[in-house]
C-alpha cells in the first residue's frame, strides 16, 4: 500500500500517445544563470561589475568630480521678498525661490492657504484656485501691457486636436455648457 506522498506518476486519466512528463527529478538542482552574453542587451546591465569589465569606464570622469561634503549650516539667503512659509516649519528654509512673489488675488488667496498645514486639503485646494486666478491675472497682466496673448496655442490646442481629438471635443462641449449657462442665468436675471 503506498502512502499519499507517494503517487505513481501516471495515475492521471488521459492518455500518453508519445509524449513525456518532466517530473522535479528530472529538472537540474540549480538554475542555469544566464551568461553576461546573454544579458548584455540589457540597458545599463553590468555598470556593478568590476571596473575593467564596465563598457563606460574610459567615458567616466577621470579624476571623479570632488563634490565637498557641506560645513556646517547653508548661509541664510536674503530675504527681498515674501516667503509663504509652512505652519509645520519654525522659519524660512536657507535657500529659497523669489521669482514669482505672491501678488494680486492669487497672492491673497495663496496667503490664506498657508494657514493650514500642508496634510489640510483646504491648503492645496486653495493653492490650485490660486494657481488657476493667477493664469488668469497673467492674461489681463498681458493685455494691460498691449500684448495679445494667444491663448489657444499657449494651451496646446495644436497638439490636442492632433492626440487627443475626442477629449478636445468634449472638452469645448463642456466650456459651452458653461458658458452658455451662465449667459443664461445671467438674461434671466436682468429680467
Amino acid at each position: 500500500m503506498k502512502t499519499s506522498h507517494e503517487v505513481d506518476p501516471h495515475s492521471h486519466q488521459h492518455h500518453h500517445k508519445g509524449h513525456t512528463h518532466q517530473f522535479q527529478q528530472d529538472y537540474p538542482d540549480e538554475q542555469q544563470r544566464p551568461t553576461r552574453e546573454q544579458l548584455a542587451h540589457i540597458n545599463g546591465w553590468g555598470a556593478d561589475l568590476d571596473r575593467k569589465d564596465r563598457p563606460a569606464v574610459p567615458m567616466e570622469r577621470t579624476p571623479p568630480r570632488f563634490i565637498p561634503e557641506p560645513v556646517g549650516k547653508l548661509p541664510q539667503q536674503p530675504q527681498h521678498v515674501e516667503v509663504l512659509v509652512s505652519t509645520e516649519r519654525p522659519g524660512i528654509t536657507p535657500i529659497f525661490g523669489t521669482a514669482q512673489p505672491p501678488s494680486g488675488l492669487s497672492g491673497v488667496i495663496r496667503r490664506a492657504a498657508f494657514r493650514w498645514a500642508e496634510n489640510d486639503l483646504r491648503h492645496w485646494l486653495l493653492l490650485l484656485a490660486a494657481d488657476r486666478v493667477n493664469v488668469v491675472e497673467g492674461v489681463a497682466d498681458d493685455l494691460a501691457h498691449g500684448k495679445v496673448p494667444n491663448v489657444l496655442a499657449e494651451m496646446g490646442i495644436k497638439s490636442e486636436w492632433q492626440y487627443n481629438k475626442a477629449g478636445l471635443v468634449k472638452k469645448v462641449a463642456i466650456a459651452g455648457a458653461v458658458v452658455g449657462t451662465v449667459a443664461y442665468l445671467m438674461r434671466r436675471k436682468e429680467r
